[in-house]
C-alpha cells in the first residue's frame, strides 16, 4: 500500500508542475520555481514507489495515464484549454491500457 501511497504523490507533483509550468509560460518566471520543485518530488515519489516492490510497467504506466487524464481535465478547467469527446475517448483508451498492465502480471 506504500508504494501507492508514494505513486499518489508522484502524480499530484507532476501534474502540480505540469499545470505551473503552462502558468509560467503565461504569467511569469517566478512559477518555474514550482514547476522544478513539482518534478522534483515527482521523480522522487515515483522512485520511492519502485523502491516498495511496485513494477516499473504498472508505476510508469498509472504515473502517465493519470497524469494525462487529470492535467487535461484541470487544463480545460484553469486554462479553457479544448476538450473534446475525442480527447476523453484517448483518455479512456490510455487507462485501459494501464489497467491490462496491472492485471496482465
Amino acid at each position: 500500500m506504500t508504494a501507492w501511497l508514494y505513486l499518489a504523490v508522484a502524480i499530484a507533483a507532476e501534474v502540480t508542475g505540469t499545470m505551473s509550468l503552462r502558468k509560467a509560460v503565461t504569467s511569469g518566471r517566478r512559477w518555474y520555481a514550482v514547476v522544478a520543485v513539482g518534478y522534483v518530488v515527482a521523480f522522487t515519489a515515483l522512485s520511492l514507489s519502485l523502491t516498495t516492490g511496485m513494477p516499473l510497467a504498472v508505476a510508469y504506466g498509472v504515473w502517465t495515464a493519470v497524469g494525462v487524464a487529470a492535467t487535461a481535465v484541470l487544463s480545460r478547467l484553469f486554462f479553457a484549454e479544448p476538450f473534446s469527446p475525442l480527447m476523453s475517448l484517448g483518455i479512456a483508451l490510455v487507462i485501459g491500457g494501464v489497467l491490462l498492465l496491472e492485471f496482465g502480471r
